[in-house]
């Protein structure tokens, strides 16, 4: 099979200018010095697991949370909903910032207001500071969410693959510590649920401290290469300068089938991804299998995406169409649903190992949002409209299952829904994993 370059390389000869050899190497790479790129691959790794602990980090806890701010249960509700809604709400407004500014100073921007969202959680006294801080964090990992793919594409264009799978394992890793350690960690901290939330903004605070050299190094790069004259001193002001990508004429993203498509397969994948956690153990349960082994299956079924979404982003790159891919992934997903259906408590192994593979349509869908633009500008543009699209999408689906359990008692109706949904994920998937870029027009 080809490498990676090789496939570039490739990419590049039908058009799709993804080779550094489309544009000058300073202007397309200011970060050429092994240095900086080392120093970048660590600034993605750390923004990449901080992403989801401010989410996943509260859930062990929402009891003690509640009691002690005397938190309703309709409050509650809205706590876990509002990540979905604050990813596409604050993620549509990274890319025009990210433009102004440079994403690299949007992610550390995103990583200090993370930091300090997790800060101030802990200090509230009642229910709306806390979700005020909540709501801060979340903004804060949303333009994460939204440029890390464009970081990935400006600065590592001949790695897209690779560097899409380190950051999604970084991802998954950062979520399944944040689930299993955060308990332990208010235990050894006296008990105290705020210390046992208020330490993840510790690893927020570490990301910070890397990113603020890469905005520095970028700037300075930008400044050394750049032509004289007041246009170059203000794009120098940005890190790494405006490309003359981002000069390329306007995309009319939502004429784009392609970007449709792929903002549907995003979403999709997500609710099926947040069902899974959030009902799976209830399922099994429901089917007999005790409490604590249908919180080892969960365990596994989250963590079978560590290794996984390192392997599947390397695949998907060298592929010319990731259809197949969606295609293996959803029916996968439409196994583990059928044997819930049938057998959920015989085969409940198997049903976990089935939804952890089908599970890594998230990292599949972020490298087809890297490959299906020709530039930075074009990718921060499809990024925001995916995710946001997509997080919207998915913000009905496990309130859904949830009514449809409690009305019908039991889980054939849910588990029906959810394969339907599935076999959409599968047919968009297949749409958005066409060899097309969203500047062709479709």
């Amino acid at each position: 099979m080809a490498n990676d370059s090789a496939t570039i390389d490739h990419r590049a000869e039908r058009g799709t200018p993804t080779s550094v050899g489309t544009r000058p190497a300073a202007e397309a790479n200011p970060a050429a010095s092994p240095w900086m790129r080392r120093l970048l691959v660590a600034g993605i790794v750390l923004a990449a697991l901080n992403l989801r602990p401010a989410i996943a980090g509260l859930g062990p806890l929402l009891e003690e949370v509640r009691g002690a701010l005397r938190m309703d249960g309709t409050v509650a509700g809205l706590l876990t909903s509002a990540p979905a809604l604050c990813f596409a709400v604050f993620g549509s407004a990274a890319p025009r910032l990210a433009r102004r500014l440079g994403p690299a100073a949007v992610v550390l921007a995103g990583m200090a207001a993370l930091t300090l969202g997790l800060a101030l959680r802990p200090l509230a006294g009642s229910t709306g500071p806390f979700l005020a801080a909540s709501v801060l964090a979340l903004a804060g990992i949303a333009a994460g969410n939204v440029l890390m793919p464009v970081i990935v594409k400006r600065w590592f264009p001949d790695r897209i693959g690779p560097m899409t799978g380190l950051y999604s394992m970084a991802l998954f890793l950062g979520t399944a510590a944040a689930a299993a350690l955060t308990v332990p960690a208010t235990r050894a901290l006296g008990g105290d649920w705020r210390l046992g939330l208020g330490v993840w903004a510790l690893l927020a605070a570490l990301a910070v401290l890397v990113w603020l050299p890469v905005v520095r190094g970028t700037r300075a790069r930008a400044r050394t290469a750049a032509p004289a004259g007041p246009r170059a001193a203000a794009d120098g002001n940005r890190d790494g300068g405006r490309d003359a990508e981002d000069r390329t004429p306007g995309i009319r993203i939502t004429r784009s089938a392609t970007a449709w498509a792929l903002g549907a397969f995003f979403g999709l994948q997500a609710t099926a991804a947040y069902t899974v956690l959030g009902w799976l153990p209830q399922i099994l349960r429901d089917a007999g299998v005790p409490a604590s082994t249908a919180g080892l299956l969960l365990a596994v079924t989250t963590g079978l995406g560590i290794p996984l979404s390192f392997v599947l982003p390397r695949i998907a790159a060298r592929l010319g169409h990731q259809g197949p891919l969606a295609t293996v992934l959803a029916v996968c997903g439409l196994g583990a649903y059928a044997g819930l259906w049938f057998a959920p408590a015989q085969g409940a192994w198997l049903w976990a190992l089935l939804l952890g593979v089908s599970n890594c349509a998230f990292p599949l869908a972020l490298i087809l949002i890297g490959m299906r633009a020709r530039t930075g500008a074009g990718v921060a543009r499809l990024s925001a409209f995916a995710q946001g699209t997509g997080y919207l999408i998915s913000i009905p689906g496990p309130l859904l299952v949830g009514a449809l359990h409690q009305h019908t008692g039991g889980w054939h109706a849910p588990l029906a829904l959810m394969a339907a949904l599935m076999a959409v994920q599968l047919v968009v998937g297949v749409v958005a994993g066409r060899d097309r870029c969203i500047e062709d027009g479709d």
